[in-house]
This record gives structure tokens, sequence and C-alpha cells, in this order.
């Protein structure tokens, strides 16, 4: 069994960083409805607190480190140049994509949003994060501001779940390969 280096990349930006950042997001939405219907509110210990912030924290840096890994790495494996002359497209999925009228939507609608919406759940998670923290205790006495936080949390797990699924898909028709050789079970034959 072996995979390529950019697999391994690839799979590392999409499977670790964006899924356990959308698996966190959904847990503070979750957590966010379960508080607004609690008929007592829910009073963590300090060190509950100090796990929350740490949850919290971890959530906005795997946001961050999937968008960034997405867009400084996999990305410009994902766009480059097709050299002069080279007929077999495997090694060039942006162009493998646009080569075909089936598929060329992947990367005019898919990456777009990938490019650009998929950005704002980091963002938008780092505000949600940083309200939470500093405001915890206060957030239930103030409707609006929970509304807001509930609004781009919910935004923010659409966007970055939307992203995933595009980025699954278009990995599927048009994957990132190359690089080094990993040999994972058996070695090379």
């Amino acid at each position: 069994m072996e995979v390529t280096v950019r697999g391994i990349v690839s799979g590392v930006h999409g499977l670790l960083f964006g899924g356990f950042f959308l698996m966190a997001i959904f847990g503070v939405v979750v957590e966010l409805f379960r508080s607004a219907y609690a008929k007592e509110p829910f009073e963590l210990t300090e060190r509950g607190y100090s796990l929350e912030r740490i949850y919290l924290i971890v959530m906005a840096a795997l946001g961050w480190a999937a968008v960034l890994s997405g867009a400084y790495v996999v990305y410009p494996w994902y766009r480059a140049a097709l050299p002069a002359g080279v007929t077999n497209l495997a090694g060039y999925p942006q162009r493998l994509l646009m080569s075909s009228a089936a598929t060329v939507e992947w990367h005019t609608l898919g990456m777009e949003w990938k490019e650009h919406v998929a950005w704002f759940a980091p963002i938008a998670m780092t505000m949600v994060a940083y309200v939470l923290v500093k405001y915890r205790g206060s957030l239930k006495r103030h409707g609006e501001m929970r509304r807001a936080v509930v609004a781009f949390a919910v935004a923010a797990l659409l966007a970055g779940g939307i992203a995933g699924c595009f980025g699954a898909l278009i990995d599927k028709a048009a994957p990132v390969e190359g690089g080094g050789t990993v040999h994972l079970m058996g070695g090379a034959r």
C-alpha cells in the first residue's frame, strides 16, 4: 500500500484539520442551542472553564490550519502550470477539471467557494471563540449577542461544510498527487 506525499498532505489538510474543525464547530453549535433551552445555567468548575477555553482555541487553530494549508500548500499543487506539450493531465488537477464540460463546474464553483468563502469559517469561529471565552457568563442575558454568536457559528459550519464537501468531491475527480511515494505496508514491489 502506498500513497504520495502530496496525497498525505492533502489528507491532513482535509480530513485532519478540516474534519476536526467541522466536528468542533458542530459541538459549539450544539452547546449553544443546548444552553439556550436549559432551565438551570450550566456552571463549570475552574478546570471546566480552562478545558472549554482550550477546546475553543484548538477549534479556531484547526480552522486556520485547514485554510492556510489549503491556500498555501495544497492549492499551488492543484493549480500547477501545465508545461507545453503535456497531454496527460493527471498531475495537473485544475487543468484536468477544466478540460471537460462535465467537470469544469467543479473548478468554477467548487474551487471558487474553497478559495473565497471557506475563509469565512475560521474568521467567524475565531470571533465566536473570543466572545464565548470573554463573555461566557453574560451571554444568556444578552439575547442579541447570543443570537449573533449562534448565527456566526451556524454560518461557519455551513461555509466550512460546503467547502469540505467540494474539496472531497474535487479530490475524487482530480486528486492532488505527486511528490515522493510513501510505502505504508508491504514495501516496494
